[in-house]
């Protein structure tokens, strides 16, 4: 089986989806994920710092400028469900009829969903757990990846602060929405390091969903009746 990045651009929230894509827009998204898969395709054979973003391009029929367009940076070209969860926080989170925990939930439900159908529509679901145990491996392998991932939890910690305090007329300065923020950000390492346990256990795609879930809903139940309690402040 080809090694192939999961497509990211399933997580994303149907809601935004557009009602029609147009050719162009068709064109714009094959070619991302093109440049996505043949890069992790060459991370994972040869090692993220020994390919040049040249050759990704030459690989793809492209010019490097061409991949700058569509990834702003090296690590992005692998890395980038942040920027699909930066945008369901501002929408799910910012929905003032969820509770911020029952927000985070469905947006980490989401983005598992993604996982375990793109597992279960392989060809050999073992192997394609395999390959999201190589991935995982390459990530924590280099170093710029793993600074990339810290920057975007920063990213992420300072937009659902923001969210936050709009939902309860405080300062983003204030202490309870940078708190509540980082708490309910806190649950996403959860997942990934319960994908990560679990991938190694012999579970269907279903199995696999559940497991993950109710590791994070037990992270969650020891947060949830401190965030539950952030109000609207008064003045």
């Amino acid at each position: 089986m080809s090694m192939r990045t999961v497509d990211w651009t399933t997580l994303r929230p149907r809601a935004q989806e557009p009602a029609a894509e147009g050719l162009r827009e068709r064109k714009k998204r094959l070619m991302r994920q093109q440049l996505s898969d043949t890069a992790t395709e060459m991370f994972m054979e040869r090692g993220f710092d020994a390919v040049r973003v040249a050759e990704i391009a030459e690989a793809c029929g492209v010019s490097e400028k061409t991949v700058f367009n569509y990834f702003p940076t090296k690590e992005s070209l692998v890395l980038d469900l942040g920027e699909a969860t930066l945008e369901s926080l501002r929408t799910t989170l910012a929905d003032p009829g969820l509770p911020p925990v029952e927000a985070a939930r469905t947006i980490l439900a989401r983005e598992l969903q993604g996982l375990t159908s793109w597992i279960a529509a392989q060809a050999d679901p073992i192997q394609a757990k395999a390959a999201l145990v190589r991935f995982g491996i390459l990530i924590r392998s280099a170093p710029s990846l793993r600074a990339y991932q810290r920057d975007m939890a920063d990213r992420l910690i300072a937009a659902a602060t923001e969210i936050l305090a709009e939902r309860t007329g405080m300062n983003p300065d204030d202490p309870e929405p940078q708190i509540a923020a980082t708490a309910l950000l806190g649950l996403w390492p959860v997942q990934f390091q319960a994908l990560r346990r679990h991938l190694g256990r012999d579970l269907t795609p279903a199995q696999l969903h559940q497991a993950i879930t109710a590791d994070v809903a037990r992270a969650a139940r020891l947060i949830e009746a401190g965030l539950n309690t952030l109000e609207p402040a008064t003045a």
